[in-house]
């Protein structure tokens, strides 16, 4: 997915073949030295399971008259009702979980998690009949994985957004952090969910060295050039060309904001290391670096950070049960031991981690996998999040049902993430009336905060 922007800062800086900060330092949003810090501190971490996650695999009727209808609609991809993870929700078991995702069982049964059902992109509440009837109301080529993607990270259902609702959020809070950190983190990818009208997020590689590409730390001539760079740049700072002045700035808050990360991402044997323990996957070692990064939150003096995280293979045309079973135990295994180390940091109700996903999947399986569709269920977890309880609205399981786009069941979503972000957002430190700037269809629905949130 391409993405245009005006020449700012970041592309200056992208675009000098001397500095390869493309990819290390992209663009710490410059903030006013003397903003008000906030007394507290909050994260947000986004995970995106990229390729359309099948929320019909991850949320299951428990109850025998919903998961007949369930198995009867995927005989030979339906779980097993005897397999299901049970979710108690005040006592009673409506739904159950993937077997997979039994690490996230105590992660709910400890209030810490919560399940919202039949989320996606829409501009506002829509029966099956409007959708039939009234185009301009459905998403703008539905059913694609890239422009749901960018749907699904900027809550705009009409156009290709160059701005994400995470990058949006970071600028509303980024005074927040009192002149520090900016607060956008990217930990995988480029996508727009990130990209703010600020500045760009920080990137933070994957290896955990930050700095200047090219520029060893124990080489006397790199560093001899790297004093004689910063010289350069700190002369035309002080400068009258905006454009060079800007340049400079950017630089020199990339170079302090790398210096001030690098200590805490890349320290040994912390609590989170101990958490993750020997656990290796894709996803774990990307929370484990998140949860580095917040263990560290009193050293960067950062106060709001919002992060990005994504694993990939939800794409499940076939083979889904055992493909989408192996995404669902490392997504488990990574969010579980994630959690862990929120607790042992002592940072449990500052931080919420949540999913998204391109689209949900076809109730209806295509042999051995399902087709694209559109409502999904989403996953939230964290100490402020109200848990043990599910959200939203469950779809009636009925091909050509109430909920159903067609005959293959691709459910319209009841909650759009215009909720589901705002909920989020709002709980983050961003003010109410700064919402439907960030998400343009807020206003459209009656209910602006799901209420998952404490």
């Amino acid at each position: 997915m391409s993405h245009s922007h005006s020449i700012s800062r970041r592309d200056f800086l992208a675009g000098c073949g001397a500095l390869t900060l493309a990819n290390t330092l992209p663009g710490l949003g410059m903030m006013s030295a003397h903003a008000q810090a906030a007394n507290d501190y909050k994260a947000l971490v986004c995970v995106f399971l990229y390729g359309g996650n099948d929320g019909n695999n991850l949320l299951i009727p428990a109850q025998n008259a919903e998961y007949a209808q369930y198995q009867a609609a995927r005989p030979n991809i339906a779980i097993a009702q005897g397999q299901l993870v049970p979710l108690s929700v005040g006592g009673q078991v409506r739904f159950g979980l993937n077997p997979n995702l039994q690490p996230l069982q105590a992660v709910f049964d400890a209030q810490r998690m919560a399940v919202l059902m039949n989320a996606g992109t829409i501009a506002q509440p829509l029966t099956r009949a409007q959708y039939q009837q009234m185009r301009n109301l459905r998403p703008i080529n539905l059913f694609s994985h890239d422009d749901q993607q960018n749907q699904a990270q900027s809550a705009v259902y009409n156009a290709d957004a160059k701005q994400g609702w995470g990058g949006l959020v970071a600028d509303r809070v980024a005074a927040l952090n009192g002149g520090g950190l900016a607060p956008a983190l990217n930990v995988t990818g480029n996508d727009v969910f990130l990209m703010g009208g600020a500045g760009a997020p920080m990137n933070i590689p994957s290896n955990g060295n930050f700095g200047l590409q090219g520029v060893a730390q124990n080489n006397a001539a790199d560093q001899a050039k790297f004093t004689a760079m910063q010289n350069l740049w700190t002369m035309g700072g002080g400068g009258t060309n905006k454009l060079t002045k800007s340049a400079a700035d950017q630089f020199k808050a990339g170079i302090q904001g790398s210096q001030a990360l690098a200590a805490v991402a890349t320290a040994a044997n912390t609590l989170s290391d101990q958490a993750f323990g020997n656990l290796n996957t894709g996803l774990a070692n990307q929370l484990r670096r998140v949860a580095k990064v917040i263990e560290g939150r009193v050293q960067t003096g950062a106060k709001r950070q919002i992060f990005f995280t994504s694993m990939g293979g939800y794409d499940t045309h076939e083979n889904e049960v055992a493909g989408q079973g192996q995404r669902f135990a490392e997504l488990g295994n990574a969010l579980r031991a994630f959690d862990t180390a929120m607790q042992a940091i002592g940072a449990g109700n500052m931080v919420t981690a949540f999913t998204l996903s391109d689209f949900g999947r076809t109730l209806r399986p295509t042999g051995s996998g399902t087709d694209h569709a559109w409502g999904s269920h989403m996953i939230i977890t964290g100490g402020a999040v109200k848990g043990a309880q599910t959200y939203g609205t469950f779809p009636t399981l009925a091909l050509g049902g109430p909920d159903d786009t067609d005959t293959g069941g691709r459910w319209i979503p009841t909650t759009s993430i215009d909720q589901y972000g705002a909920t989020l957002a709002q709980w983050f430190g961003v003010a109410a009336a700064d919402l439907p700037a960030i998400f343009p269809n807020l206003n459209n629905f009656q209910v602006k905060n799901l209420g998952f949130m404490a």
